[in-house]
């Protein structure tokens, strides 16, 4: 929404502007999202996919999280890795309102309505950069006072560091990290500790008015922990060195995974919504992940689905099967699932090939699982690759049958509306390799055509001659309803 010019907080409050906090505001836009989803005749799951449109999550994770959000809480997103945590952290970003008025000047981008209204400044306050530019010298800061045609407005668009601040978490994220710091050097020059130019905003005070991401919080030093509990609890931070304390309105949006969940400070956990994010038990919602999660195109190599698929069933079998090995968690990743692809297409633009044979995929199965072994000394790492290796043994071609067996059933009911007999006559003429055009060769050639995806630059004709060839390979045609 595009916001009015005006020329002081005068102009503003007369304007009938009614300030809000970050809280607030990302409440107010997500409700406005899903009702104008809802207008335009979406479910409810549906309205509340669109907020997260790059992140594939079961519906009862997004349900959790819109209501934690819409009730003011603070978030923490937590789960096995590789369950889109991270992804569906920085998507908030997206739904959060850009542009705000602010006060020219201020180095935390305080709201106008911080130094003119009393109500609203009794919620936030504003920073003392701003208490002594438009206070009453010798008296204590009150909004009273204030000469609203005296604070100059400014229309911002929040951004990085102005607004949305990231923290990786880690040992050597210190306290001043987040609280940022006075730089004596430059009080020295300038004289004021008030003025602008000697604060050197950390994290918490660039998120103010914005959204705090900070992935794997509970890596961070307790020290640096509490910090983050103190601007939680209080709104405010006091920058190291500094004997003024600054407003930190934001909201804050953490993950963590299953391992260091214990090593999270349990007065700041109980300051966040806690919401489990696991992996997805839809095969067809994994498989979507693919397109909306493409980091980068491969325009010269087709990827058939049925490979497509099976690497999806490749994974979710490891999820199904793996004992809680801390080593190899990473497997059963939604980004194990993006670099089998990824790596079977460099497999074959490695051969000057214009498809992903069966070979390439298979190395690119296998590469995808294996690089997510950790690196470690000892027999560690020979020990889990075996523990891979007996297991891609026992379920790859599983998971292609699966694969084929999905793609041909879907095949026999959508277009052959589950009739046997005219199944069984198209599967001899695959296992023939000569399906002729006209009649059902013509349904499958239309059905194929739809359904891949990864088309690369290969011709219709040549689409369907390499999926039959797949088809044919397999053999039994069978289909359970």
């Amino acid at each position: 929404m595009d916001l009015a010019d005006f020329r002081n907080a005068m102009e503003l409050r007369e304007s009938g502007y009614v300030p809000r906090t970050a809280r607030e505001s990302l409440a107010e836009e997500i409700i406005h999202r899903m009702k104008e989803y809802r207008a335009k005749g979406l479910s409810r799951e549906e309205s509340m996919a669109l907020l997260f449109p790059r992140t594939i999550v079961d519906p009862e994770v997004l349900e959790s999280l819109v209501a934690a959000l819409l009730g003011g809480s603070h978030i923490l997103l937590f789960g096995p890795s590789g369950t889109g945590k991270t992804s569906l952290a920085k998507e908030l970003w997206g739904l959060f309102p850009k542009e705000v008025y602010t006060i020219t000047g201020c180095p935390v981008q305080d709201d106008p309505m911080s130094v003119v209204d009393p109500r609203h400044w009794k919620r936030v306050k504003c920073c003392p950069s701003c208490e002594a530019r438009f206070g009453t010298p010798g008296k204590d800061f009150d909004p009273v006072d204030v000469d609203a045609r005296k604070v100059p407005v400014s229309v911002i668009r929040l951004r990085e560091g102005f607004g949305l601040a990231r923290v990786q978490g880690s040992s050597e994220v210190f306290p001043d990290n987040l609280t940022g710091v006075y730089n004596l050097h430059r009080l020295e020059e300038v004289g004021d500790p008030t003025s602008p130019l000697v604060l050197e905003p950390g994290k918490l005070l660039q998120s103010n008015r914005g959204l705090l991401l900070v992935d794997e919080v509970g890596k961070l030093p307790l020290g640096t922990q509490n910090v983050l509990l103190q601007a939680l609890q209080e709104g405010i931070v006091s920058p190291a060195k500094s004997r003024e304390t600054f407003p930190a309105s934001f909201v804050a949006v953490t993950t963590s995974n299953l391992r260091d969940l214990d090593a999270i400070n349990e007065p700041l956990n109980d300051r966040l919504s806690n919401i489990y994010v696991d992996y997805i038990g839809d095969h067809m919602k994994n498989r979507s992940i693919l397109e909306v999660s493409r980091e980068r195109e491969y325009r010269d190599v087709f990827f058939p689905e049925i490979y497509i698929h099976a690497a999806v069933f490749v994974v979710e079998a490891w999820r199904d099967l793996s004992v809680d090995i801390p080593e190899l968690s990473e497997v059963g990743s939604n980004r194990t699932i993006l670099d089998t692809v990824w790596r079977s297409m460099a497999y074959a633009e490695i051969d000057d090939a214009k498809t992903v044979s069966l070979e390439n995929f298979k190395k690119g199965v296998r590469d995808a699982l294996y690089g997510r072994i950790r690196a470690r000394g000892g027999d560690s790492f020979l020990r889990n690759e075996e523990i891979l290796r007996e297991f891609l043994s026992g379920n790859l071609e599983l998971a292609i049958e699966r694969a084929f067996r999905l793609y041909w059933c879907t095949f026999f009911r959508r277009k052959l509306g589950s009739s046997v007999q005219r199944a069984e006559k198209l599967a001899r003429s695959l296992e023939q390799g000569s399906v002729q055009k006209g009649g059902d060769g013509d349904l499958l050639r239309e059905f194929i055509k739809r359904m891949e995806r990864f088309r690369g630059p290969v011709s219709e004709e040549e689409m369907f001659s390499i999926t039959a060839g797949i088809m044919n390979s397999m053999k039994d045609f069978g289909c359970k309803e």
